[in-house]
């Protein structure tokens, strides 16, 4: 957690500078406290701490209800599974309002993101939710557009005739539309669908003390919906700072260093591998304990059978 805030709070700053002045093209802090908590910090850093603990929770239920479906039935098997979905489904309600919060502090320090995360081209009122469209920005339109009439303007001002800035009001200074758009889209339906599933999955283990077989097998490849949802949701905050590396301060492209592209190249290759191998140990280590507990759980009787037994006495007593 601790290293979670620093890093969000220079992300965070890096989005919504603050608490700094400008001397000779060099950036000198005035204010360290307005930089930490800088305008989008406090939301940024919620909604990440929430988005780590679903991740965590729906891991630990998708892989309870992967023990479920092969039969096991042991007590660690069903405090695992409530712990993962009951916690799941407290947190997601959280993180819809956090997110809905972070949202209108992007619309008031980053309105040109907000423009793009939604495709709209033109400001104005009574602007559509579009749920489906293929941006096209040479043509600066959507086309396949499916939209709910009014929604966006609802959303982000709380009215149905509340003005969303559009792209057109900034033009060569709004982050690229397409990619932006979709991988807004990835994480809102993921974190919608979690929220159904995990909803579900506490409805029947609450008051039917059991899983449908239907919602386990859901449930298995849903133990990756927190990582999916959580990268899709940097994406959109990365992408959408564009063309900015510090908004209003410094551009992506002015950042830019006399590197060699194959020695970028070279070293993106070394990362990339290091994390693999990384990737690759961590899961190793987690099926391996992962298999333990359930074998330790399937060979070892609970406390109370074992105390039962124990208290009996031998044949022949």
């Amino acid at each position: 957690t601790l290293s979670a805030f620093w890093i969000i709070a220079l992300n965070s700053w890096m989005q919504t500078p603050a608490g700094f002045e400008m001397r000779d093209g060099v950036a000198h802090a005035v204010d360290w406290w307005a930089i930490v908590f800088n305008p989008s910090m406090p939301y940024r850093l919620v909604h990440m701490l929430l988005a780590s603990g679903l991740t965590v929770s729906f891991l630990i239920a998708g892989l309870s209800a992967l023990r479920h479906l092969r039969g096991d039935r042991s007590e660690s098997m069903w405090k695992a599974l409530r712990t993962g979905v009951f916690t799941a489904a407290i947190l997601i309600p959280i993180q819809i309002l956090a997110g809905d919060q972070h949202g209108l502090n992007t619309l008031e320090h980053q309105p040109q993101k907000i423009a793009a995360m939604e495709a709209n081209w033109n400001t104005g009122p009574n602007v559509p939710l579009v749920l489906f469209a293929l941006p096209d920005e040479a043509a600066k339109e959507n086309r396949f557009e499916v939209a709910i009439p009014d929604g966006a303007s609802l959303i982000l001002r709380h009215g149905t005739d509340g003005v969303v800035p559009g792209l057109n009001d900034y033009p060569g200074n709004h982050p690229p539309v397409f990619p932006l758009f979709w991988s807004f889209r990835i994480m809102v339906g993921t974190g919608l669908l979690m929220l159904a599933v995990s909803w579900s999955a506490a409805f029947f283990l609450k008051r039917r003390h059991s899983l449908p077989r239907p919602l386990a097998l859901l449930m298995v490849p849903m133990a990756l919906s927190g990582w999916l949802a959580t990268l899709a949701g940097w994406y959109t905050t990365e992408i959408g700072r564009q063309p900015w590396l510090v908004t209003g301060v410094l551009k992506t492209a002015d950042a830019v260093g006399p590197v060699a592209g194959s020695h970028v190249a070279l070293t993106l290759a070394i990362y990339l591998l290091l994390y693999l191998l990384l990737l690759i140990a961590y899961l190793g280590v987690l099926l391996h304990l992962a298999l333990k507990a359930a074998k330790d759980g399937d060979s070892s009787p609970l406390p109370g059978v074992m105390k039962t037994a124990m208290s009996q006495p031998a044949a022949g007593e």
